[in-house]
């Protein structure tokens, strides 16, 4: 998965993930350089907390919403945590145009924390890709 170096970063996530890391994954996203959209709920968290945000509709709160702005490649990052009937069918539509339109996109608060950290180490070029290195590691064990 390639990550975005700026963009739009969508943000909408469940009540027990706000009072955790949220306010720390919006601010280190708008330091960033992405401009942070969020659902009214997480958008009042995160001004409260001093991070700006623009407020974006959920799929039932009517037209421009979240999904649109995907569809028109607006979006470029999507922390996406649910719970309850209505969010987890909302979540399978962002889901589902996120992978049509190639956006990078997280499922947990700790996934948008350890991204926002991959995010400040983009100018690297030496990644490494843990399978490799586990591999690597079995290899050199039975060459000994």
């Amino acid at each position: 998965m390639r990550l975005p170096a700026r963009g739009k970063a969508f943000v909408s996530v469940r009540e027990i993930d706000k009072r955790t890391t949220l306010a720390k994954v919006g601010r280190r996203l708008v330091e960033l350089g992405f401009e942070v959209l969020a659902t009214r709920g997480t958008a009042a968290f995160l001004q409260e907390e001093g991070v700006e945000v623009t407020v974006v509709n959920k799929v039932t709160e009517g037209r421009p919403h979240i999904v649109d702005m995907i569809k028109n490649d607006e979006i470029s990052f999507i922390v996406n945590t649910v719970e309850g009937k209505q969010a987890t069918a909302d979540s399978f539509t962002i889901r589902r145009e996120a992978l049509m339109h190639k956006v990078s996109y997280t499922t947990t608060i700790a996934g948008a924390l350890a991204t926002v950290q991959a995010l400040d180490h983009l100018e690297f070029e030496n990644v490494f890709c843990l399978q490799d290195l586990h591999a690597e590691g079995l290899q050199g064990r039975s060459e000994s």
